[in-house]
């Protein structure tokens, strides 16, 4: 962070309105406490407005809480689809690695097999080779 960034931090949205909030309410009662109405009217005024705002603050949570529930559905299932993912991929690895320590396998016999024959060849022409010098 340079020396700008740490001075002028940038503030989250939703700090930001919460900050509209709080100053609206604030303009509204000092707008309603200002005003030349008797006090009756002026309690009767901020009740009102009191019951407007708590009204809608219980609206916003409804709507917060269905997105919140929305977006805790929306993680499980991905979470879940990248599990599955996840798992098919780790199957696919194991079968390939099956696959190729079974033709690993294969190829060691076979290779096995051509060397002892290989082996019982060369042992053949030596023995012919040491008994036709011999004689």
């Amino acid at each position: 962070m340079n020396k700008a960034e740490d001075q002028y931090p940038v503030q989250s949205g939703s700090t930001f309105a919460k900050g509209i909030f709080i100053g609206g309410l604030l303009g509204a009662a000092a707008a309603l406490l200002f005003a030349p109405k008797p006090g009756r009217e002026l309690r009767g005024d901020l009740s009102e407005k009191v019951g407007m705002v708590t009204d809608r603050t219980k609206e916003v949570a409804a709507v917060v809480t269905d997105k919140a529930t929305e977006l805790a559905k929306t993680v499980s299932t991905k979470t879940s689809d990248i599990a599955k993912t996840v798992n098919q991929g780790r199957n696919d690895v194991m079968d390939s690695v099956r696959k190729a320590s079974a033709d690993v396998a294969d190829e060691a016999t076979k290779a096995t097999s051509e060397v002892a024959s290989a082996s019982e060849d060369a042992k053949e022409d030596t023995r012919k080779e040491l008994n036709s010098t011999s004689l």
